[in-house]
């Protein structure tokens, strides 16, 4: 039977830390744009050095980001309490959403979904404080996790986050949770079992771990596979080929014009009537090439430029010009390279190339169909963890009808690129043709908050109440016609 105790769980937790920092430290690495250099001869000097610095073209944060700013919760719905109610419409100051708002995870949902998105899985820790029960995120770099089915389960059996490295002689430490208990962690390395120590502090209050997993994606080995590490090779490759056109515009793209037949000008130096060399040139008699400490003269510096031009007194003098190098292939496979990054990576063309001209609205949507299918992917995967979240704030604020609410639902914000007008027409269409209540179509406008549509439902209940005055108040007030006539009337009518 596996050894469960305390210090075991922590010990493999740490070595799993330790088997993939190289791998996290490498996509890291490539987020932040510290590429491996392109290939270069052994004996390369500092310019190809530089232009290798130059000729990194960090495409990794525009894969990340672009389906990451598509990603927004904008409210939670949670679901009914017994089969024959209907699930309870969203709110802004429900049990739930007050937990979204404390944890301040309107900004900070974003850090989540970019670190899943590049190492392939991050967490959040839900915990009870002195300011409530509040959530936060947690670094894949630092944090781990242990499952007894990694592919299937949304529960981990144990998970750490490591707090402090270990830093000189200073042990580093580590926060790791149970199903019941919170421990402190502290170790000299990861890889050294022996240097594990653990103590238990306090339960943590919740029934099961309270971290949950955020993965990009998970396949049946329980593996998590972020957008960065399939797309290495392809950054590397179009690293390499921009390389190879800095070196080819700095070395061949440009005419080189070559003289032959001329003997460069020579140093010279000034002698006397002695024949000794001599600085003034009114005792100079004679002169004489400068010599090196070889023997061998030493040519003048020529001050060569497009302004200046060569001439020779010597007939056999020849002059021409080499033409420049072509460097159009080398941008037609940049551009290659990119298509293929954009094809694989489902990120539309324009989104890396800035080819948007003469584009119609049709064809930026099925441009874009391939991100808008991989984005809802995504939404399913991430919901499911957020609804994990919210049942274990529901569970540690004693909330425990919500706690075993599984039929709720996160609300993303429609981020899709469509013009208001399109979407009112639809809209539109939907009440009137397929009889959809109005009411029930205001959350799909585009951008609406979840605060903006309380106030739309506040000011129609408060004009229907009006309207509803005001018809009751037509109903009991008599018309002309029905006020029975005067004997004054009759008079003056005869």
């Amino acid at each position: 039977m596996a050894d469960t105790s305390p210090k075991a769980l922590a010990t493999e937790l740490l070595a799993i830390l330790d088997r993939d920092e190289g791998r996290l430290a490498r996509i890291d690495r490539y987020v932040r744009g510290e590429h491996d250099d392109p290939y270069m001869p052994p004996q390369a000097d500092d310019e190809y050095k530089m232009l290798a610095k130059r000729a990194v073209s960090n495409w990794m944060p525009l894969l990340v980001g672009t389906p990451a700013q598509a990603l927004y919760v904008d409210g939670f719905r949670s679901g009914s309490s017994s089969e024959s109610e209907l699930p309870e419409p969203a709110a802004s100051k429900s049990g739930e959403w007050s937990h979204w708002q404390r944890s301040r995870l309107d900004a900070r949902q974003s850090a989540i979904y970019r670190g899943a998105l590049s190492f392939g899985h991050s967490f959040v820790l839900t915990e009870r404080t002195k300011k409530g029960v509040i959530s936060k995120g947690l670094s894949a770099k630092r944090t781990a996790a242990l499952y007894e089915d990694p592919a299937n389960d949304e529960t981990p059996y144990a998970a750490l986050t490591i707090v402090t490295p270990p830093k000189g002689k200073a042990k580093g430490k580590a926060r790791m949770w149970d199903g019941s208990f919170e421990y402190a962690v502290t170790y000299e390395s990861k890889s050294d079992p022996d240097s594990v120590s653990v103590t238990r502090l306090k339960r943590h209050g919740a029934s099961e771990c309270p971290v949950t997993r955020f993965a990009a994606s998970v396949d049946l080995e329980g593996r998590t596979i972020g957008v960065v590490e399939p797309m290495i090779a392809l950054q590397d490759r179009i690293n390499q080929t921009v390389f190879d056109l800095l070196v080819a515009q700095t070395y061949t793209s440009h005419e080189v014009r070559y003289a032959t037949g001329m003997a460069p000008p020579m140093q010279m130096e000034l002698l006397d009537a002695d024949g000794n060399v001599t600085t003034d040139p009114e005792k100079a008699v004679d002169s004489r090439p400068k010599l090196d400490g070889a023997g061998n003269p030493i040519p003048a510096a020529i001050n060569h430029n497009a302004r200046r031009f060569l001439f020779a007194e010597d007939p056999d003098v020849k002059f021409g010009s080499l033409p420049a190098g072509p460097v159009g292939s080398l941008i037609d496979s940049i551009d290659m390279s990119i298509r293929h990054l954009a094809a694989i990576s489902q990120t539309p063309p324009h989104h890396l190339l800035g080819q948007i001209a003469n584009l119609s609205a049709e064809a930026l949507l099925a441009a874009e169909t391939a991100l808008q299918r991989k984005i809802a992917e995504f939404q399913s995967i991430f919901g499911e963890s957020w609804e994990r979240v919210f049942r274990l704030a529901a569970e540690l604020d004693g909330d425990a009808s919500s706690a075993e609410d599984f039929h709720g639902e996160v609300q993303w914000r429609d981020m899709e690129s469509r013009s208001l007008a399109q979407a009112a027409d639809a809209l539109g269409k939907l009440a009137e043709q397929l009889g959809i209540p109005r009411r029930g179509l205001w959350k799909r406008v585009p951008g609406v908050t979840q605060t903006e549509y309380e106030d739309w439902v506040e000011m129609a209940e408060d004009e229907d109440s009006v309207g509803q005055l005001a018809s009751a108040l037509t109903r009991a007030t008599p018309s002309v016609s029905e006020v029975p006539a005067t004997s004054d009337a009759e008079v003056i009518a005869a």
